[in-house]
């Protein structure tokens, strides 16, 4: 089994090694007015849609001096002369024939458009490109470089993901007490994710798949693998601490910690693949992508982490119960719980003793965290997000300067009219509408087709693209056009990167509620099946909206108000990444119900064996509390080691995922769960007889495997709440 998954490793490394290089897409969302204006855009005027990079070299005159002075015109001219005739440069506009200077001479700007995309850029096009402006500024002018041509594609590997990485291992070594367990978990989720890194890599030119599929692609199948990998080792460890031979200790560890791995891995999966009903391709590949990184993760936690067993021997356990290993024949003998009891044992029974304290202040701790939630704005990032230290945004703010905030988001206004007896007439007054609308700073000449069926118009709002007086003018100019379209039969639309951002996020909120009914709806008929019981899915339905709540609250309050931003190293506020909301409901939902399974199926398992709910509960927590803390400090990890790359949709990400992780794990999971477990007593493990009869058995606890009861713990009986 090992020689067959470094086998596909190594044939994935060789497709990923051949493969060309993918590109980033933009966004789209077909079925919005923006959307079909691109569309529409792309049949009628293709010679100008083309999916060439664009730089913008933006010039600015030292303090006190215009840029049309002569000496700082021939410096611009210049820089614009040893650009033209370049190598993949298709043209290079003239500021001071195209008017592209500000009202007070201090800032101009020059259009590069390039014939190829920004990925296949050479490096001698680019390092002309930041010649020209190195020439202008020897000249004694300030110059930044805007557009798509210098944008590179994240790469995963800096400090902060390594620091993560660290991190988890270090929790896996404390946790097992053994650094052979601990190489293990890490050896086969490296393993998982150099795989499917590998497969996206390859997979990104045919099925279009952008560097973010790829980054949560690894994020999650590295978070994941490590986890899924801790929990069989741990439970082969139980297994073989109670004296029972290798190859039966495996065996059963997958036939119970493997089977909550199977229903974990496949509720993040369904939860994943479910992103594609939304609409939005860069979201489905993303789903898809990150679907198949935890698939990859459970088929090596499943195979290669019990063939890796027979590899350890005894070094895999613990220091104390290699100890305890018989001085004959070398196996461990069962180990009994003696001494102080663990942190989780302890816990269990605090909860115990005061169950309703407990639900009430957790339940009221996630309540506050998730109020700024509230004041949730969806919104995609530019230029403006970026870092002051790079040149994008610098002069993204120098071209704000000059020509007032909207200039960063044009509008596009299309209009389609093939029946209109005088089409130039429709143009003009499609032009003076939207002139007119409040808000508009100014509205370039009309561009007709050549079939004079089409025009183009462009506006230029008085506000920030992500602003909503922004979107408030997008409406607006819609409803004007409307009066114009129902007097002439034209057919009007809005489009522009600004008017797209703003219908993909208006449709993002609008799928948020039936997305999260349906992957709640979902969450209670699985765990249903699983735990034989209606409450309990209901528990935890109620558990994952407060957890998903308080981390849309950590989004607001970190990406929105700037509180901590500047530890998460992010220096620009502004509207959450509109695909954030539904991505991370549908990963957190998933991650929710690993930690419900992990926990839960002790308590089950416990339960059905004939221990009372109080002795159910502790033993669930004795087996499995300190193994899913641990899970969780990993998953949290390497999460927030995703926050320190400068891409703004790994950051919303690695924000989002690491907090609804760590409030779902150790507020929701380990305070509410066994605090309501408590008060329900029997009751929480109730089914009605015809949905027992009806519901499949899936023995996630393996229950088949035990052929005994197992033995109540010795002071079960003195537990508060241990009877009912």
């Amino acid at each position: 089994m090992t020689a067959l998954w470094l086998g596909v490793l190594l044939l994935a490394g060789i497709a990923a090694a051949m493969a060309p290089s993918g590109q980033d897409e933009d966004l789209s969302m077909p079925g919005t007015e923006s959307q079909k204006a691109f569309d529409l855009l792309d049949e009628r005027f293709p010679q100008s849609n083309s999916q060439g990079a664009e730089a913008r070299l933006v010039f600015r005159a030292p303090d006190g001096q215009r840029v049309t002075a002569m000496e700082n015109k021939a410096a611009v001219t210049n820089a614009l002369r040893s650009l033209k005739g370049g190598d993949q440069v298709a043209s290079a506009t003239d500021p001071y024939e195209t008017g592209a200077v500000s009202e007070d001479g201090a800032i101009a700007y020059s259009t590069i458009t390039y014939t190829a995309d920004a990925v296949d850029l050479t490096e001698q096009a680019k390092r002309a490109l930041e010649d020209a402006a190195g020439r202008a500024r020897d000249a004694g002018l300030t110059v930044e470089i805007g557009g798509s041509a210098l944008d590179s594609d994240e790469s995963p590997g800096g400090t902060t993901e390594i620091i993560g990485v660290v991190v988890a291992a270090v929790v896996l070594v404390l946790t097992l007490g053994s650094l052979v367990a601990a190489g293990l978990s890490l050896l086969t989720a490296f393993l998982g994710v150099a795989i499917a890194f590998g497969l996206v890599s390859a997979l990104a030119v045919p099925l279009g798949l952008t560097s973010t599929v790829a980054i949560l692609a690894l994020m999650l199948g590295l978070a994941v693998g490590i986890d899924y990998a801790l929990f069989i080792t741990s439970r082969f460890r139980d297994e073989r601490a109670q004296g029972r031979e290798p190859e039966e200790a495996a065996g059963r560890a997958v036939g119970t910690a493997g089977s909550a791995v199977v229903f974990a891995g496949a509720t993040v999966f369904i939860a994943l693949v479910g992103l594609g009903v939304v609409g939005i391709p860069e979201l489905t590949k993303m789903g898809m992508g990150g679907a198949g990184a935890v698939a990859l993760a459970v088929l090596v936690a499943l195979t290669m982490v019990p063939a890796l067993f027979g590899f350890s021997g005894r070094r895999i356990l613990s220091r104390a119960v290699r100890k305890a290993a018989r001085p004959g024949g070398g196996h461990p003998h069962p180990v009994a719980a003696a001494g102080r009891p663990g942190l989780g044992t302890r816990w269990a029974r605090f909860v115990l003793r005061r169950p309703t304290t407990v639900l009430v202040i957790a339940v009221l701790g996630l309540g506050a965290v998730a109020l700024p939630a509230l004041s949730l704005e969806l919104g995609l990032p530019g230029d403006e997000s970026k870092s002051v230290e790079t040149t994008q945004r610098r002069a993204y703010d120098l071209l704000s300067e000059g020509f007032g905030p909207g200039f960063n988001g044009p509008l596009t206004v299309v209009v389609d009219m093939p029946e209109s007896a005088d089409a130039r007439a429709t143009t003009d007054r499609v032009a003076k509408t939207v002139r007119g609308v409040d808000g508009v700073a100014s509205v370039g000449e009309p561009v007709l087709s050549r079939t004079k069926d089409t025009a183009v118009l462009t506006a230029v709002p008085r506000t920030a693209p992500n602003s909503g007086e922004t979107k408030d003018l997008v409406h607006a100019i819609r409803r004007a056009a409307s009066g114009v379209e129902a007097d002439t039969g034209a057919v009007i639309l809005v489009t522009g990167t600004t008017a797209l951002n703003i219908d993909i996020s208006e449709a993002m909120s609008g799928a948020l509620v039936p997305y999260l009914t349906v992957v709640i709806g979902l969450a209670v008929l699985l765990l249903m099946v699983v735990f034989r019981s209606v409450l309990v899915p209901v528990k935890a339905a109620l558990g994952f909206l407060l957890s998903v709540g308080a981390a849309f609250g950590v989004l607001v309050a970190v990406f929105q108000w700037g509180w901590g931003a500047d530890v998460a190293g992010i220096e620009q506020t502004g509207p959450v990444m509109s695909l954030m909301p539904v991505l991370i409901i549908g990963i957190v939902f998933g991650l929710a119900m690993d930690y419900e399974v992990f926990l839960l199926t002790r308590m089950r398992e416990a339960h059905v064996h004939g221990a009372s709910p109080g002795e159910a509960i502790v033993s669930g927590f004795r087996h499995s509390g300190r193994v899913v803390a641990a899970a969780a400090i990993i998953m949290i990890s390497v999460f927030t080691g995703f926050v320190g790359m400068n891409n703004p949709t790994i950051q919303t990400m690695g924000v989002g995922l690491a907090s609804a992780v760590a409030f779902d794990a150790f507020v929701v999971r380990m305070a509410i769960a066994p605090a309501v477990l408590a008060l329900l007593g029997d009751r929480a493990w109730w089914l009605p007889r015809n949905l027992n009869r009806v519901l499949p058995n899936l023995d996630i606890e393996g229950e088949a495997l035990s052929g005994h009861a197992s033995v109540p713990e010795p002071d079960a009986a003195r537990l508060p709440h241990g009877g009912r």
